[in-house]
């Protein structure tokens, strides 16, 4: 009988939620890391090398490399949006005149519009000042939408933004400037965001 040895020996480092491809949908992981192990009648005595890491499926038990914890899981993509939307809005009014009846009305109508149905006026003054206080999470939420976001959806979520500048009439030289920030957190170029600026004011235009 063999009494000693060297055996790999794997340890859960972390629990959670991930998007399984296999699956095709959120399931639970975990996460584990493997070591090898001197060990003596298979009692693990001796820590050696690491031998890497993989996450599993709790359900379909696939495994895969860590860096499938890097997809957003699809509670994550549906959060998203309307808290990108509500970020990229209230940048674009805070640019303006965020006193604006007009504007104002359209900051909601656009996140409620993103599925944020509960997003009042009261909601749009704590946003305010949110963008004001040091340190505000805002440009993030629209730079974690960003991946999620193909070029046609990019230049759609720009536009929004911009009809909420355009809902007090011209843009001003701060709201399009709010709208090139805004295209540069979803990794548009400056080229395109000024071609989706202009697409809109001219739509804005003909309505009128």
């Amino acid at each position: 009988m063999l009494i000693f040895g060297i055996h790999v020996y794997y340890r859960t480092i972390s629990l959670g939620t991930f998007h399984c491809p296999k699956c095709g949908g959120d399931r639970p992981y975990r996460h584990r890391s493997g070591r090898r192990w001197f060990h003596l009648f298979f009692i693990p005595l001796i820590p050696l090398g690491h031998v890497g890491q993989y996450v599993q499926c709790g359900v379909c038990r696939t495994k895969y490399a860590p860096q499938a914890l890097a997809q957003p899981t699809m509670a994550q993509m549906q959060a998203a949006l309307p808290a990108g939307m509500r970020a990229a809005a209230i940048t674009m009014l805070v640019a303006g005149d965020s006193g604006g009846h007009a504007a104002r009305a359209k900051v909601i109508d656009t996140v409620r519009g993103a599925g944020m149905t509960g997003y009042d006026d009261s909601a749009v003054d704590s946003d305010i000042q949110a963008v004001h206080t040091p340190g505000t999470d805002f440009p993030a939420r629209v730079g974690a939408l960003a991946a999620q976001l193909a070029g046609p959806a990019k230049e759609w979520f720009l536009a929004e933004i911009v009809r909420v500048g355009l809902a007090d009439g011209a843009l001003s030289d701060s709201e399009r400037q709010a709208a090139e920030e805004v295209a540069a957190q979803l990794g548009m170029t400056r080229a395109q965001a000024i071609g989706v600026i202009a697409l809109t004011e001219q739509g804005a235009s003909s309505a009128g």
